[in-house]
């Protein structure tokens, strides 16, 4: 048996990669596939399981073809898009054309967090505003900066892209961020995959969908996703009272609080992410973004039950 790496759905088959020879093979299934799943508290670690573009398999020849025997433990498993085995993620947000937004940015880091991924911001489009509303939004999301890496660049006159090139190097990385924010024209500019991009619709102001399947491309001796999802994000998998855990920013007070770790910092006394809210300590968008999704959460589980 080899092991290869899923970077492509085809038609009655996968594209894979040899890990060891980088080698692109066409492999085909029979029957269910076995996945071996490790981290399930079961006596029998053997599962079936649909192959995710990500997947680690393992592959035997037969009669001059290549056939897939079985998945491999993922790291972890997203299902929109449809990936596995993710490293890290760049969040891609544009300053203008679709606009940014505080709150869909705290949405983004929420959803990710709870997959464990490091995520790295990139703001493009920095050539369509003035340098002074450059300096003035680099100091409006500086706090961001304390708990994430923040890269400004301008993709069509490839500004800022060279500090990016190793980020990829033993990664599998996958682009989110809304429509339209430049994430097919960041690929392109760093590659030379040319994947198609669409423009802005004028009558909603987000892009519409180019990418329709997911699919891995080898990089800078990593991996790069250009992937349809992360456009519509709900909160429903949410607990309320696990959404405080992906805060960074909460964490470092949390052990303060009067209820400690089980605190949900809105209406306890002696709540110390309050009180560092109060004295600016804690993003004032932040904390009220964070109320926000708390409500979001508890009115949609409402209206569901």
């Amino acid at each position: 048996m080899r092991k290869g790496i899923v970077i492509e759905f085809l038609i009655k088959e996968y594209l894979l990669i040899d890990l060891e020879t980088k080698q692109q093979i066409n492999a085909q299934v029979r029957g269910k596939i076995k996945y071996y799943n490790f981290k399930k508290e079961t006596n029998n670690d053997l599962e079936y399981s649909k192959i995710k573009i990500g997947d680690l398999v393992l592959y035997e020849t037969k009669d001059n073809q290549f056939f897939i025997d079985s998945i491999l433990p993922r790291s972890n498993s997203l299902n929109r898009p449809n990936i596995s085995n993710i490293t890290q993620v760049f969040l891609v947000f544009s300053l203008v054309k679709p606009k940014f937004h505080f709150k869909l940015l705290d949405k983004f880091l929420l959803i990710l967090k709870k997959f464990k991924l490091k995520i790295i911001l990139i703001f493009t489009k920095i050539d369509l505003i003035s340098e002074p509303e450059l300096i003035l939004f680099r100091d409006k999301i500086s706090y961001y900066k304390k708990f994430f890496p923040i890269y400004y660049i301008d993709s069509k006159n490839r500004f800022g892209l060279d500090p990016l090139y190793n980020l990829f190097t033993n990664e599998i990385t996958i682009l989110a961020g809304q429509t339209g924010v430049g994430k097919s024209t960041l690929i392109n500019a760093l590659t030379s995959l040319n994947l198609k991009t669409q423009e802005i619709s004028e009558y909603l102001n987000r892009g519409k969908h180019t990418t329709k399947n997911s699919k891995l491309f080898f990089f800078h001796e990593g991996y790069i996703a250009d992937t349809p999802g992360f456009s519509k994000l709900d909160l429903l998998d949410f607990k309320i009272e696990e959404v405080k855990n992906f805060y960074d920013d909460f964490l470092i007070f949390a052990d303060q609080c009067f209820f400690n770790y089980s605190c949900l910092h809105i209406n306890e006394k002696k709540c110390k992410i309050k009180e560092a809210y109060q004295e600016g300590l804690i993003s004032s968008i932040r904390y009220h973004n964070y109320l926000s999704f708390i409500k979001e959460i508890s009115e949609k589980k409402k209206n569901k039950n």
